[in-house]
């Protein structure tokens, strides 16, 4: 694909995201979202990570850090914040850190581990702290306090009773791979040279053709990727360049490039790849930070992703992700019927 055609894809894809962007309290109306300005910068928001993390650890929802009319899902369903999900197993919030702040919009989104106890009788024999892999998202008003906060986590495998037996999860132990990550890839800090950045939109897009390029695959579409892109899922190596140094890390199945995959082992996986919404745009590093549901039709199951890309000159060159399987059809708990329901791109402001 040439770069004037895709440049003017691009731009024909941000006049339709113009117009699907979906209804928020912080939406900003009738000023071009570039030149939206705010008061908390990338520290400050990555700060709100760390103190989202220790407030949950200490299990303290107070007004000073929560708006009176927070609101909370974990893995889709709306729960109330203090005492349910996470907020009532974290021990430590120490851990794994990926975190995207997206200055512009007052969100930061992050993918990173903590540390729970499974303390009910239903587990079997009491169990040491494990990490659990999280996809985060955090919304912090112009009044410096979290209005929304999402989550996607990822506990490991528990079988009721302490148990053993088979297991289908072929991720038995998410957290405790991407906490064996140690630290992110340096590369996604990096800032990009001025002149080599990309729009918003534009990178809006380019995740969203990662997209178009997972569901229904035909071998012989579009594939946004750099010669040396790497995937990690769930702290496992998906996709690899040739003669990539694989070292002791975890790998699933066969390593491939990450177009290779595409032409070769990915044909019709997935059915479709719904409720895609953009929720952190680094333009200055050139991440950018979705969530979505990849369906997979025929064997009732579906896919619950937090997803991240490192865009570099329109192509990625770096996807992580952690995610979970959810009941066939799960909404976010974020989007109305109809926005779960499509396979449109929706930048969340």
């Amino acid at each position: 694909m040439s770069r004037l055609i895709r440049t003017s894809l691009l731009a024909a894809c941000a006049m339709g995201l113009a117009t699907t962007a979906m209804p928020a309290a912080a939406q900003i109306a009738g000023v071009p979202l570039e030149m939206e300005t705010r008061d908390c910068d990338r520290p400050c928001l990555e700060a709100y990570v760390e103190r989202y993390l220790q407030a949950m650890t200490d299990g303290a929802v107070s007004d000073d850090l929560f708006a009176r009319n927070v609101r909370f899902t974990e893995n889709g369903i709306e729960m109330p914040l203090g005492n349910e999900g996470l907020w009532a197993t974290t021990v430590s919030p120490e851990g794994y850190r990926l975190v995207v702040p997206d200055v512009i919009t007052g969100q930061v989104a992050a993918l990173v581990t903590v540390q729970e106890v499974a303390s009910s009788s239903a587990t079997g024999p009491s169990r040491e702290p494990e990490h659990v892999g999280l996809a985060l998202r955090l919304r912090i008003d112009r009044d410096g306090k979290i209005s929304e906060v999402e989550h996607i986590a990822a506990r490991p495998d528990r079988p009721l009773g302490g148990g053993g037996g088979p297991s289908s999860n072929p991720f038995p132990d998410i957290g405790g791979a991407v906490h064996a990550l140690g630290s992110p890839w340096e590369g996604y800090f990096e800032a990009v040279p001025e002149d080599e950045r990309h729009t918003r939109a534009e990178l809006v897009e380019v995740a969203n053709a990662y997209f178009e390029a997972v569901e229904r695959n035909t071998t012989n579409d579009y594939y946004p990727f750099t010669d040396d892109c790497l995937r990690l899922e769930n702290g496992m190596i998906a996709a690899a360049p040739e003669g990539h140094d694989l070292g002791d890390r975890p790998a699933f199945g066969a390593i491939q490039t990450c177009k290779g995959q595409f032409e070769t082992s990915l044909v019709g996986t997935v059915t479709g790849v719904r409720d895609r919404r953009v929720v952190a745009v680094d333009i200055e590093r050139g991440v950018v930070f979705a969530f979505a549901f990849f369906d997979h039709r025929p064997i009732n199951w579906t896919w619950q992703l937090g997803e991240l890309f490192k865009v570099d000159k329109g192509n990625i060159s770096r996807i992580e992700a952690i995610f979970i399987r959810g009941p066939y059809g799960v909404c976010s708990g974020w989007s109305t019927y109809e926005q779960c329901r499509s396979e449109e791109p929706v930048d969340v402001r």
